[in-house]
C-alpha cells in the first residue's frame, strides 16, 4: 500500500459488495462514510467500525442525497475516495417482455444516481486538488446477451461516464476508475429475480465464482496505488466464466 484514503464514502454499503469495501478500508485506518436505505442495517454496520458514520435515504432522492453530503460532520466531510457502488439488475426478460417499471428502476439508481452522486462530491475533490472516484461497473457493459438490455446499457454508460470523467478532470490530481465484474456470487441475482432464491441459485451451481471480498480487493488495489497512477478501467472474471459466441438464427 503506497496511499491510504483518508475518507471513503461507500454507497450501497449494506450490500455485499459494501459490506466488504467498508471491511477492507477499515482495516488500514480509513474514515468511512456508509450509505444505505435501510437505517437499521447502516446502525449495525457502523457499529463494527469506529470511525463509520452513516447516511440513509434512497438513491432515487436528489435532494435528499444532496442534504446527506452538504450536511456530512467535519470529520467525515472531505470525501478521498467515492465507491460509487449502489446499483442493481431487475429481470432478465427480452425487451419485448420486460417490464418498462424495471428499466426505469435500473436507469435511475444505475445511472441517475451516480451521476448525482459524484457530481455532488467531486466538487469538492476538485477544490481540493485531492480524491478517487471509483464507479463499480461490470462486464455486461463490455458484452452484449440476451435479457442484459438495461442494465447492460446502463454499465456501458458507467464506462464511459467514467472515462468522460477522467477528460474533464484532467489538471484536478483527481482519479477515476472503473472496475468492471463478471460473475459474482452475491445477492446480485436473487435481487435480479425478485426473491426467487432457487433462480438465482442456479446461476451460480457448479461455478467458483469471484466473491465480494475479490472485488473489494481489486478496488482497494486501485486506490491504495500511489497518486500518480491511474487505472481508468479494471475488468475481472472468474477463471470459470468467459465470453459467449455470437447467436445465429438459422433456417430450414
Amino acid at each position: 500500500m503506497q496511499h491510504k484514503p483518508d475518507i471513503v464514502l461507500i454507497t450501497g454499503a449494506t450490500g455485499d459488495f459494501g459490506k466488504a469495501f467498508a471491511k477492507r478500508f477499515s482495516a488500514i485506518g480509513s474514515k468511512l462514510v456508509l450509505h444505505g436505505r435501510d437505517q437499521k442495517k447502516l446502525d449495525d454496520l457502523v457499529k463494527l467500525y469506529p470511525n463509520a458514520i452513516s447516511i440513509a435515504f434512497d438513491m432515487t432522492d436528489k435532494v435528499a442525497m444532496k442534504n446527506a453530503i452538504d450536511t456530512l460532520p467535519a470529520s467525515h466531510k472531505n470525501i478521498d475516495l467515492l465507491i460509487n457502488n449502489a446499483g442493481l439488475a431487475l429481470g432478465l426478460d427480452k425487451a419485448q417482455d420486460a417490464d418498462p417499471d424495471d428499466w426505469e428502476r435500473m436507469i435511475d439508481v444505475d445511472v441517475k444516481s451516480l451521476t448525482f452522486m459524484t457530481s455532488f462530491v467531486v466538487r469538492g475533490m476538485a477544490e481540493r486538488k485531492k480524491g478517487h472516484i471509483v464507479n463499480i461497473g461490470s462486464t455486461a457493459g463490455n458484452y452484449a446477451y440476451a435479457g442484459g438490455n438495461v442494465y447492460g446499457a446502463a454499465k456501458a454508460f458507467v464506462k464511459q461516464f467514467s472515462l468522460n470523467l477522467r477528460a474533464d478532470l484532467i489538471g484536478t490530481n483527481i482519479r477515476v476508475t472503473n472496475v468492471e465484474p463478471g460473475q459474482v456470487e452475491t445477492q446480485f441475482s436473487t435481487v435480479r429475480f425478485k426473491g426467487d432464491a432457487e433462480r438465482a441459485a442456479k446461476v451460480y451451481a457448479g461455478t467458483q465464482s469471484l466473491t465480494a471480498d475479490d472485488v473489494a480487493e481489486t478496488v482497494f488495489w486501485a486506490a491504495t496505488l500511489p497518486p500518480h497512477f491511474n487505472v481508468n478501467r479494471v475488468e475481472i472474471m472468474p477463471t470459470c466464466q468467459s465470453f459467449a459466441g455470437l447467436t445465429v438464427e438459422r433456417h430450414g
